[in-house]
């Protein structure tokens, strides 16, 4: 019997009405770290005998551990916005930073972690969704000694990691939260629009195998289009350009921002999605699932079936699909907590704890 039925909700006004009543709240200053993995190995078999992952903790570590995972492109930073964490880590909201250990780690090739622009470039491995889960394991264990994590809550790749991390490591965790996420093959338009990002890179001749002098124009451009065509929402973006004159001034804005990324790391962060497939060990979760998607998500469109379909081959399962509106952003939904916090405080209440106390011992 599954803790959780599958639902989908058929209007936002709950949760909105929910999210209008607490407005964000302050929540303890994050507290930044680097630590250094010994004999990295990767799935390809490579070896990098000092690997750099680098992390922020929000919380003492006497609270309970909770990992936040972040998207392609993001880091953990990226979580600490008035919509995500303000929401969420703040006295009284669903991660109370003064009950919760919250870790949010920057993935490999991501934010201060270790990535190609620190030198090797192109001879840095050609890491995947598996290689930075195991970063992620190894971090919590070895260096800031998590045994067993409350909940893991992701975000799109993070949402991604999520899926993999409930099927590889059972039992870690009480919950998993995945979002903006499928825990199904790379395919469709979200592979085919993920291409065009890594073969515009490596066919823009500034490129130079990797070893160029100058950023390739191409991987802002290529990140601009990506952005506008799998994310945004229609209504929200029909609401924001209603003439040709404001989707350009849009556009514009866009292709004109400062663009500080490395081609070479726009490059494996989206290629290293290439093998993502969550579908085959569904059955191994043992955690709680909370699975989060937007009805307007354009990387995972519901009208394909594929959640109902893989949510019937996990035990204890909730599905949450918030539906389109002017206010939802398509795959940047998720991005908003008000959106599902109330959803996340259900989970919390529920779901049991497979380990007794606190899971943390100091480094």
């Amino acid at each position: 019997m599954k803790l959780f039925r599958m639902l989908r909700h058929a209007a936002a006004a709950g949760l909105l009405a929910a999210s209008a009543v607490a407005s964000a709240a302050d929540y303890p200053a994050p507290q930044e770290g680097s630590w250094v993995a010994r004999d990295f190995r990767f799935h390809t078999g490579q070896v990098l005998p000092e690997m750099r992952l680098h992390y922020r903790t929000v919380g003492a570590p006497t609270g309970e551990p909770v990992l936040v995972l972040h998207g392609t492109a993001g880091s953990g930073a990226s979580m600490l916005n008035p919509a995500f964490a303000g929401e969420l880590f703040g006295a009284g909201q669903p991660l109370d930073a003064s009950r919760y250990y919250i870790v949010l780690p920057d993935a490999i090739g991501a934010g201060k972690s270790a990535k190609p622009s620190d030198g090797l470039r192109t001879a840095f491995p050609r890491y995947n969704y598996d290689d930075m889960v195991d970063a992620q394991y190894r971090l919590l264990k070895e260096h800031l000694g998590v045994k067993h994590l409350r909940v893991i809550v992701g975000n799109s790749m993070g949402g991604m990691q999520a899926w993999i991390w409930a099927q590889k490591y059972p039992g870690f965790m009480d919950a998993a939260v995945p979002m903006a996420s499928q825990p199904t093959e790379m395919s469709s338009r979200n592979w085919m629009m993920r291409r065009l990002i890594t073969d515009s890179i490596r066919n823009d001749p500034d490129w130079n195998g990797g070893n160029y002098t100058k950023q390739p124009r191409s991987a802002q451009f290529a990140s601009v289009f990506f952005g506008i065509g799998t994310s945004g929402g229609n209504m929200a973006l029909a609401k924001a350009a209603p003439t040709r004159e404001k989707a350009d001034e849009l556009l514009d804005q866009r292709l004109k921002a400062t663009f500080t990324a490395d081609a070479n790391d726009v490059l494996y962060q989206w290629d290293s999605s290439r093998d993502y497939n969550a579908s085959a060990g569904l059955e191994r979760i043992e955690a709680a699932v909370l699975a989060i998607n937007a009805a307007d998500d354009e990387r995972n469109p519901p009208e394909t079936g594929l959640m109902e379909r893989k949510m019937k081959r996990i035990r204890n399962v909730r599905y949450v699909l918030i539906p389109a509106s002017e206010q939802t952003a398509g795959h940047g939904t998720t991005g908003q907590a008000k959106f599902w916090k109330q959803s996340l405080a259900e989970l919390l209440q529920a779901a049991p704890r497979r380990a007794p106390g606190n899971s943390v011992n100091r480094p």
